[in-house]
């Protein structure tokens, strides 16, 4: 999925956090809400503003940034 026309960052809005675009709610926010066992439908209904494409979108952020996660070893 390309998330990059959903997913932005600014640093006048949560300090520069990735948030979905046109609102305040950050990425985090949805994957902490579907980790404690919220459904995508209890999140679209606690956020009218929200699409299910934008949950899609947060879960496809965040797995490209684990992808390019580098480990650093001493």
């Amino acid at each position: 999925m390309n998330y990059k026309g959903r997913i932005v960052r600014d640093p006048k809005i949560l300090g520069g956090k990735p948030v979905i675009k046109g609102t305040r709610i950050p990425v985090n926010l949805i994957l902490e809400r579907l980790s404690e066992g919220v459904s995508c439908e209890e999140l679209l209904k606690m956020y009218p503003t929200l699409e299910k494409e934008d949950i899609m979108a947060a879960i496809a952020c965040s797995a490209d940034v684990i992808k390019k996660e580098v480990l650093v070893e001493y």
